[in-house]
């Protein structure tokens, strides 16, 4: 039985996760009969957005990983509990808020920095070649992390802003479909657009699966 963590940042796309992109992510994994683990920042997230405008609210800020508790439903831990050694793969969903929460690329593009805790945990994944899987916008922050190490990533097309930033870290970014996975065999590393490109559910759906079966089969290899 593998096990994966999963990285929460809040609990909507705006300021947090994406919450379709979370859900299936658990979803695949809870079918594939994998043991899942969701960890999150304890810490208060960028912003509290308003969902039907996306624009931020004035008034307290949120902690992430209280918020994070309301997609799996109350069973997530600190970020800072999670350890390479514990796991055998991890999955960052997407999101407006990964790319504010768990680094500032939304702010800095490839100068960003990626929270301590998370690109050690990276790191420490990868120096291990234990898989990672990376969707909508969270590729970017595997570039910020394994980007000198010319990882291939995806962010669906290659000449948006946020592509063009994420390759400016060296990591090789790829074009992909919306139902599609891009596979770095050597680094194992996989990602999927999801909302980057996808219209509805179906179609993150579809990409999430395929990366999820990616990541569990480099699991048993």
């Amino acid at each position: 039985m593998p096990r994966v963590g999963v990285i929460l940042c809040g609990c909507g796309r705006f300021d947090g996760s994406e919450i379709h992109e979370a859900v299936l992510t658990l979803t695949h994994l809870a079918r594939a009969g994998a043991e899942v683990r969701c960890f999150a920042p304890d810490a208060p997230q960028w912003a509290v957005c308003d969902h039907f405008t996306g624009e931020p609210l004035p008034g307290p800020a949120r902690n992430m990983l209280q918020e994070s508790a309301r997609i799996a439903r109350g069973a997530v831990e600190p970020l800072e509990r999670a350890r390479a050694g514990e796991l055998d793969a991890l999955v960052l969903p997407g999101g407006s808020g990964a790319a504010r929460n768990l680094c500032d690329f939304a702010e800095r593009g490839a100068r960003a920095r990626v929270l301590p805790e998370l690109e050690a945990l990276l790191r420490a994944l990868h120096e291990a070649r234990k898989p990672i899987g990376a969707i909508c916008i969270a590729p970017a922050i595997v570039a910020l992390v394994l980007g000198g190490e010319g990882v291939s990533l995806t962010l669906g097309a290659t000449d948006s802003k946020a592509a063009r930033e994420a390759a400016a870290t060296g990591a090789r970014m790829l074009p992909c479909a919306v139902d599609a996975i891009v596979a770095d065999e050597e680094h194992r590393v996989v990602s999927t657009p999801a909302y980057v490109l996808a219209q509805n559910p179906a179609e993150v759906d579809t990409g999430i699966g395929a990366l999820v079966r990616r990541v569990l089969a480099w699991c048993g290899a």
